[in-house]
């Protein structure tokens, strides 16, 4: 499917900038075009002259995500003896460190239409390539967000032990 997403000019990007650094410190619920506007000093309707809807402001932060997530993959495989573990350690720790934004990546439908050209193709390109498979890398990417989404909202017991689950789990991946 071809991006209908827009090359964002420099106003659109520190919009953007702005957006991310609500969303990063207060959550979605931050995250309203007034609130980008007046953090950048202009008025909410102005934000509209460079992009066009709320779903494109949240398009360019999760295209965004995306590329950052290659550029953390991508260095996680680089000369990893074990790369599936490599990439799932920074799976987790990218998504500890950035909740909110891994939330908007993850809990909608995924409007692909509006991201920038290649950006999941990429980020993803490294889980495939450490798997085998498109379809086994699916696969470890519903494990890793399944443990992901459930540390992040609070419903292992307390004391678990996340790091020996992971292992397991990221085990019998190795395992075929």
């Amino acid at each position: 499917m071809a991006s209908s997403a827009p090359e964002l000019s420099a106003r659109a990007q520190e919009i953007v900038t702005a957006a991310r650094e609500l969303l990063e410190a207060e959550g979605p619920d931050g995250l309203s075009m007034r609130r980008v506007a007046a953090r950048i000093g202009i008025r909410a309707p102005s934000i509209y002259k460079h992009l066009p809807d709320k779903q494109a402001l949240e398009a360019a932060l999760v295209s965004a995500g995306f590329d950052e997530c290659a550029e953390v993959f991508e260095a996680a495989a680089a000369g990893a003896g074990d790369r599936l573990g490599a990439l799932a350690r920074a799976y987790r720790a990218y998504a500890l460190r950035h909740p909110h934004l891994y939330r908007l990546m993850t809990e909608r439908p995924l409007a692909r239409e509006r991201l920038a050209p290649g950006v999941e193709e990429r980020a993803a390109a490294p889980i495939v390539a450490a798997v085998g498979d498109p379809d086994g890398a699916r696969a470890m990417w519903a494990f890793a967000h399944g443990m992901t989404i459930l540390e992040l909202n609070g419903r292992f017991p307390p004391g678990a032990d996340l790091d020996a689950a992971w292992e397991q789990g990221i085990a019998a991946f190795r395992g075929g």
